[in-house]
């Protein structure tokens, strides 16, 4: 069980070959291979899911959050073979099978899917922002250490804590977090547009400034 791309753990991306030789280990043992999709599905990463960019599939898959395209609602997925182990009564959910959030699902796939727009804006501007952030490594060799990332599934690394980063960023209206004490997430609207990009990376290229 794990994440495709470590989310909390400071947006870390496995190596290209990483995930085939999970697949793989559980194929010769016997041993389902559980994906944690809830931050990397639905389009985050350029892709509907982020398994698909390292030519895998699992055999169960959580996801969640941007689902419901902001209503609540969580879902796990599985394959045939896997899914045969349950049966009616096995798994109980007090909120399982609400019609409003299977709605708004739906309506959110569709929307994602309609034409491969909006997968394709994320991985526009998930270059263009990590473009920028490179920009600001070399500007502030100093504080940032490291920018990496997939899609609009961004992590900036520091020298420090960057929670003094996060208020500051938040006091001018911007939300970004901060994950594994020193790394900067960046996770927004897959809809975001270039000005609000370049609005960030001005904040950011002020604060930074003042820390270096």
């Amino acid at each position: 069980m794990l994440e495709p791309i470590q989310g909390e753990g400071g947006v870390k991306i496995p190596s290209p070959d990483y995930l085939k030789s999970v697949r793989e280990l559980c194929d010769a043992h016997g041993i389902l291979l559980i994906l944690d999709e809830v931050q990397t599905g639905m389009g985050r990463t350029g892709k509907l899911f982020a398994y698909e960019h390292f030519g895998i599939k699992p055999d169960i898959m959580s996801l969640a959050k941007g689902l419901g395209g902001g209503f609540p609602i969580g879902a796990m997925l599985a394959t045939n073979a896997a899914a045969a182990a349950f049966r009616p009564g096995t798994h109980a959910s007090t909120f399982g099978g609400n019609p409003l959030g299977c709605a708004a699902a739906i309506a959110t796939l569709e929307t994602l899917l309609e034409d491969g727009f909006i997968l394709d804006q994320c991985r526009r501007m998930g270059e263009y922002f990590i473009e920028g952030l490179l920009q600001l490594k070399k500007e502030h060799p100093g504080v940032i250490t490291d920018v990496r990332g997939m899609g609009l599934l961004i992590g900036m690394e520091l020298t420090t804590e960057c929670g003094s980063i996060v208020k500051a960023c938040l006091e001018r209206g911007v939300i970004i977090n901060c994950t594994s004490g020193n790394v900067l997430r960046f996770t927004p609207p897959l809809i975001v547009q270039e000005r609000d990009i370049d609005h960030v990376l001005d904040i950011l290229d002020d604060l930074l400034g003042r820390l270096s």
